[in-house]
């Protein structure tokens, strides 16, 4: 099983700092398993993002499988990945 960069978009910083510790925790320990090949469920036609689920929240990220990168965009709840992504 091969394993994958993590990088992180420009408004990770932003979307991170706003969660409670134990959350924070939480995606944290996500992040660590998307750095493996496991299965990821792309968000649907038109939209180039994937999504792993956190209890309510929700966690976006693109897959370069050439450069095998995952770069992390947004985390949050439901409502707020959808004003995120303008759906």
């Amino acid at each position: 099983m091969s394993e994958y960069e993590i990088e992180f978009g420009e408004d990770w910083d932003r979307c991170f700092s706003r969660l409670d510790k134990s959350m924070q925790r939480r995606v944290a320990k996500k992040i660590l398993q998307l750095q493996r090949e496991i299965p990821a469920r792309h968000l649907g036609q038109g939209v180039q993002f994937h999504v792993s689920e956190i209890g309510q929240y929700r966690l976006l990220y693109k897959i370069d499988e050439k450069r095998k990168v995952k770069t992390i965009y947004f985390v949050g709840k439901h409502k707020e990945y959808e004003n995120w992504l303008g759906i």
